[in-house]
């Protein structure tokens, strides 16, 4: 069974773009996955990227239209420019790690839920009736909105250090068994290649 870290932003677009298609990979190859919510905000300028607010006008309208090319092509519903963007990503992130830890629902439906909030629902993610809807809706306990928060904050600074420390550089990445890192949900192919040995 293959491990995969799974580092990805609870803002990111591509993250939200990915989820139907990671989670089937994962069901075939039956890999164990280490969900990973992390700062990207925050990795940018340890890793050479460049924030949104701050890229080029040209940059900034073709993601736009790449976003609404993508959903197309993946057959998800998107909001390129949703009501809530940018908003503060830390407690949803926080959230997903504790629910990591006590264990009980789906991790694959709660990410792929507070992402299509966001991407799809025109609904802030920062806000703790959205996030407890998400928990509920995954199988969690939504009181985890309440009492996960230091440990999901410590969880989330750690996922943050780990991703510069791993060579991640944006959202979504995944590093099979610690070394082979896939970047963009545009290499979902090319992960699932490698998963049968074919790369």
């Amino acid at each position: 069974m293959a491990r995969i870290e799974y580092y990805f932003s609870t803002i990111s677009p591509y993250s939200y773009l990915a989820g139907p298609r990671f989670a089937d990979i994962v069901a075939k190859h039956g890999a164990e996955v280490v969900w990973k919510p992390f700062d990207i905000v925050g990795l940018f300028p340890r890793t050479g990227g460049t924030p949104l607010p701050e890229r080029h006008p040209s940059r900034k309208a073709y993601r736009l239209r790449d976003l609404d090319r993508q959903a197309k092509m993946a057959g998800l519903p998107i909001n390129v420019q949703p009501a809530h963007f940018p908003t503060n990503p830390a407690p949803a992130s926080y959230a997903i790690i504790t629910a990591g830890t006590d264990g009980g629902g789906d991790m694959a439906g709660l990410v792929r839920g507070l992402l299509a909030a966001c991407w799809a629902e025109e609904k802030n993610i920062a806000e703790d009736d959205v996030i407890r809807s998400c928990l509920e809706a995954a199988g969690f306990d939504p009181g985890i909105a309440d009492r996960g928060l230091f440990s999901g904050a410590e969880g989330y600074s750690k996922n943050t250090e780990d991703a510069v420390n791993a060579r991640v550089f944006g959202a979504p990445t995944w590093i099979v068994e610690g070394e082979e890192l896939f970047w963009g949900q545009d290499r979902l192919d090319t992960l699932e290649r490698h998963l049968a040995g074919e790369l």
